[in-house]
C-alpha cells in the first residue's frame, strides 16, 4: 500500500465560526516551509507525487492548497476529516483506495492525532500531539487499526 502522509494545517488565528478560521501570517509561512520541504524530497525521488485532500475548513484549504501550489497537484476536499470526525471513518475510506500514489490528508487535531494513534496503536487514545503543520509519514500493508508504521514526524521547526 502507498504511505498516508497525515499533516495538521498551519498556524490558525482564533476566530468564530471555527471553519471559517483562516491561517495567521505565521501558519502561512509554516505551510510554505513545509511545502518547499516535500517539493525537495519529491525531486529527489524520496517521496512519490502525493494525492493531496484537505479538509473543507479554510485553513485546511489554505495549507492544501499551499502544498498543492509547490507541488503542481491539485487539491481534493473530504468532508468527512473536520476535528471531531471519526478516525474510524477516515481509516475505513484509506482500506478503499486503490494501490497507487501516497495520499497526503490536511486536517486538525483532534482528528489528527487521534488517527495516528489508531493506525500506528490501534487505539485513537493513543494518539501523538501534531504542532501546527506538522506531518507524520505513516506506511503499512493494510489501513487498519495497529497495523501501521510511524517512518518520520517532521515539523516546520525541525527544517532550515
Amino acid at each position: 500500500m502507498p504511505d498516508v502522509l497525515i499533516m495538521r494545517h498551519g498556524e490558525a488565528a482564533p476566530g468564530y465560526p471555527d471553519q471559517a478560521r483562516q491561517l495567521t501570517p505565521h501558519g502561512e509561512q509554516e505551510a510554505a516551509k513545509m511545502a518547499r520541504w516535500l517539493t525537495e524530497r519529491v525531486a529527489e525521488g524520496e517521496l512519490f507525487m502525493p494525492r493531496i485532500y484537505a479538509s473543507p475548513y479554510a485553513r485546511a484549504q489554505q495549507t492544501g492548497q499551499t502544498i498543492c501550489d509547490a507541488l503542481g497537484a491539485s487539491l481534493e476536499t473530504l468532508d468527512f476529516i473536520t476535528p471531531d470526525d471519526s478516525p474510524h471513518a477516515v481509516s475505513d475510506w484509506l482500506l478503499e483506495q486503490p494501490e497507487g500514489a501516497p495520499i497526503m490528508l490536511v486536517s486538525h487535531m483532534p482528528l489528527v492525532g487521534d488517527l495516528a494513534g489508531l493506525l500506528v496503536e490501534g487505539s485513537p487514545a493513543q494518539g501523538i500531539g501534531f504542532p501546527t503543520a506538522a506531518i507524520a509519514e505513516l506506511e503499512a500493508d493494510v489501513w487498519a487499526a495497529g497495523c501501521a508504521q510511524l517512518k518520520r514526524f517532521t515539523q516546520p521547526s525541525q527544517l532550515a
